[in-house]
């Protein structure tokens, strides 16, 4: 019992260092945004005790505009979002009961197009963009990331739709429903969990992309890591700002993570081992 006790306390000790060493960027983040710019440079950081200000958000918010800059990236986050959910699981869902075998293993190809360096895109895409007169709008970043987004989903959706039986898609197609409509009302609704596994990938792959976003966006479709880099020169650094920015950066996908959270990490497990 005094071993068991005692092997408890380790492990416990452990995760806390553990957890500690994965939030303490989080934590002077936080912190650094409600500091006077003074405070930012001092060493070792002050992580309790320093005079907290609103001064940095009040900055980010009247003079950056950081609102524009969210806009920007909830358009872009979540037309990419909607469009590869929506292609990923309807070719998912086909891969997964195609009886053709090539047509089953095909899954697997969207993982090599993952491998491609998103650098290797940026010139191709910017220039087909250029010569459709997109460049700049929110629609040459939506397509270029849908183009990353939307093979993970296909790939993660068709293993989880093997993993639904197929026994209550047949019943409901002897009973007389067309294929879609089992589709619809049968197996969309068994894969809720795998589906929003695939939303909340897509949302956080899209809301931090920052070098298609640099290339293909102008000014008044820029997104929030563009608003943060912006902070840089050759100067000083604005800490502050930046935290200030970062902060308004994280708080909307790690809500949204938190929120969904279980079903994620569901979804994953299941697209991961079944198949």
């Amino acid at each position: 019992m005094q071993a068991t006790r005692t092997e408890n306390l380790i492990r416990n000790a452990l995760a806390v260092l553990v957890v500690a060493f994965f939030l303490m960027p989080i934590v002077w983040l936080f912190t650094t945004s409600f500091k006077l710019q003074r405070d930012t440079f001092q060493l070792p950081p002050m992580w309790l005790g320093f005079q907290p200000t609103l001064n940095n958000f009040a900055f980010a918010i009247n003079q950056i505009q950081v609102g524009r800059f969210m806009l920007n990236s909830v358009v872009i986050s979540a037309g990419t979002t909607l469009i590869s959910v929506v292609l990923g699981t309807l070719g998912g869902y086909a891969v997964s009961r195609s009886r053709l075998r090539f047509i089953g293993a095909s899954s697997y190809f969207f993982l090599v197009l993952l491998m491609i360096p998103p650098v290797a895109m940026l010139v191709p895409f910017y220039l087909i963009m250029r010569d459709f007169g997109l460049l700049g709008t929110y629609w040459a970043v939506i397509i270029l990331d849908t183009v990353y987004n939307a093979p993970f989903v296909v790939w993660m959706m068709s293993n989880y739709f093997r993993s639904v039986s197929t026994e209550m898609e047949q019943a409901a197609l002897v009973d007389g429903a067309s294929h879609f409509q089992a589709f619809r009302l049968v197996a969309l609704p068994l894969a809720v969990p795998g589906i929003i596994a695939s939303v909340l990938y897509c949302l956080i792959f899209s809301w931090n992309d920052f070098i298609f976003a640099l290339l293909l966006t102008s000014p008044s479709t820029k997104t929030v890591p563009l608003a943060i880099m912006g902070q840089f020169s050759t100067a000083q650094l604005q800490w502050g700002y930046m935290a200030a920015l970062s902060v308004f950066a994280v708080l909307p996908v790690l809500l949204v993570a938190l929120v969904l959270n279980r079903y994620f990490v569901q979804g994953l497990t299941a697209g991961a081992t079944k198949g």
